[in-house]
């Protein structure tokens, strides 16, 4: 069993509370009615509680229902399209050029991989409901660690130097969240623990999503334990960091301001933190890559485990979905000998970021071709299209998980490898204070963890067409490429296209009001203060 930071324990609990908040499609918002109905005031008679109603907020990401994993707590909606790292896996990586998948009787998944997405859809209703449980988990935690409440309580100060930690850490979480809201929707029900519970929640609009979530994140910096100092699966400086950098690599589309010097700034105390690159690039995928090389270069994942956490999140998905049609090579990844039979497939263009010899050796070009053509003309066609082995629910040390289904393999949200991609980006879009050997180093590095011939580049090797191609070979299904495609002016109009962009086998040009998606519908008849993006 991974020694974590114990979800498991807490699962019970987070389920309680969740039955104690407003969890229909007609209130996404999902602020709890009242603080007795979460939990009684014996609750918090063992301090240890503090604990685990902290890891209650973690849970939302991993969990997502009370009786086992293919249950919701979200009224209207199923496992598969509300687990947290799942949907935001579908709406980063499936709706761009990277994967396909090929059951489009699952709810949405048709849509989004199409880019004909709707207001209505199962998949956005899962992001922005299940991005406001934890937004809502977060909320009461704080309202019941204020100073008032643990002195009535009469909590040692002991335990009260401990949940200036774990308040700092809900804080986090609650601004993770609104960062993704501010990136998908570009909008967001905006509530902190300081609103009254039950009142109507505000809307909050890109800019004011921006200043809160950066403003937060450098308030709480103080009171977040150092990297890598922190359980496995606990947020650290390095997590608020790494979104800080994201936001200011991401500000130009957000805001309509350059911030790349900002995001150096934040990319190089990450650097300096004392994080290094796993030793293979396949230990980021492995199921033990809590304990492995790679838990120092994951600088936060989403915790899986066969046993305790069992969902159908993203490592679950494509382990199981990566198995072939025609392969059958389920039985090398961990998991049954069919798999999904062929649920996930490769689109041709990242396929061909992997021609030409130097990328023959290259350990994160884990593709199979076999006998297979490179066209998928004919989503439903599971035998069509290249598939992909670089998740697994192998150990690097031999043996598989516990589970054949449910795999241990955790999914690295922001690793190590990303960071170094960003410096090089920033650099070359203007940021200031970048060192070019340095900039140099880290991509090379990369190449020769991934024993690439082609270790040695020149600051004249790099430049933006360089890193939107090397981010996609580098961090291909970790859900950031519609993000990425965004940013480099790729994902919508016609000068990028890919096999099934827009509905077409081909592509076609995407209007530019996709690069955000619609309010869903539910969420607007709940907060008359929403208002639908622009195209839908």
């Amino acid at each position: 069993m991974k020694k974590i930071f114990k979800i498991e324990k807490i699962a019970a609990l987070f389920l309680v509370m969740v039955f104690a908040m407003s969890s229909c499609t007609k209130d996404l918002d999902i602020t709890p009615k009242d603080d007795q109905d979460l939990l009684g005031e014996d609750f918090f008679k063992d301090e240890t509680s503090y604990k685990r109603l902290l890891a209650g907020v973690y849970g939302n990401l991993s969990l997502t229902g009370v009786d086992g994993p293919g249950s919701s707590n979200i009224d209207g909606l199923d496992a598969g399209t509300s687990q947290f790292g799942r949907v935001l896996l579908y709406l980063q990586t499936l709706s761009a050029d990277q994967m396909i998948w090929s059951y489009e009787n699952d709810p949405g998944t048709r849509e989004i991989q199409r880019n004909i997405w709707n207001a209505n859809d199962p998949i956005i209703l899962g992001m922005f409901g299940r991005s406001h449980v934890t937004i809502a988990f977060a909320n009461n935690f704080l309202r019941e660690t204020t100073d008032a409440k643990l002195t009535e309580r009469n909590v040692s100060a002991t335990t009260k130097t401990e949940i200036v930690k774990y308040r700092a850490e809900a804080r986090l979480l609650r601004a993770m969240s609104y960062y993704y809201m501010m990136d998908l929707f570009g909008q967001a029900n905006f509530t902190t623990e300081e609103d009254a519970i039950n009142t109507s929640p505000k809307a909050y609009d890109r800019t004011q999503l921006f200043e809160f979530v950066e403003s937060e994140l450098i308030a709480i910096e103080a009171d977040l334990a150092d990297p890598l100092a922190n359980e496995h699966g606990r947020a650290s400086k390095g997590v608020a960091w790494m979104i800080l950098a994201k936001i200011y690599l991401n500000a130009e589309v957000y805001i309509g301001q350059d911030k790349y010097t900002e995001c150096l700034d934040y990319c190089k105390k990450i650097i300096s933190g004392g994080y290094a690159l796993a030793a293979e690039y396949s230990h980021n995928f492995m199921a033990d890559n809590d304990i492995n090389s790679a838990k120092n270069e994951i600088i936060f994942p989403l915790i899986s485990d066969g046993t305790f956490t069992q969902n159908f999140g993203p490592t679950t998905v494509m382990v199981n979905g990566s198995v072939g049609s025609l392969e059958v090579n389920g039985a090398a990844l961990g998991v049954g000998a069919g798999g999904w039979g062929g649920a996930l497939r490769l689109r041709k263009e990242f396929v061909e970021l992997f021609d030409g010899g130097i990328y023959n050796s290259d350990t994160r070009n884990t593709i199979i071709s076999g006998t297979r053509s490179k066209e998928i003309t004919d989503i439903s066609n599971k035998d069509q299209g290249y598939i992909l082995e670089k998740y697994s629910n192998a150990k690097s040390t031999g043996g598989f998980g516990v589970d054949q289904t449910f795999v241990d393999t955790d999914f690295p949200l922001f690793r190590l490898a990303d960071v170094y991609l960003m410096y090089a980006e920033a650099h070359l879009r203007g940021g200031t204070g970048a060192n070019p050997t340095d900039l140099t180093g880290f991509i090379n590095e990369l190449r020769t963890r991934a024993k690439n011939p082609q270790n040695n580049l020149t600051i004249a090797d790099i430049n933006l067409d360089f890193i939107i191609d090397e981010r996609s070979r580098e961090l291909h299904w970790e859900a950031h490429r519609r993000q990425d495609l965004i940013r480099f002016g790729r994902f919508t109009g016609g000068n990028y296209n890919w096999a099934w962009k827009g509905n077409g086998t081909n592509g076609i040009a995407l209007p530019a009001t996709l690069k955000l998606y619609p309010i869903p519908s539910a969420s607007l008849k709940s907060n008359p203060e929403l208002k639908q993006n622009d195209g839908y």
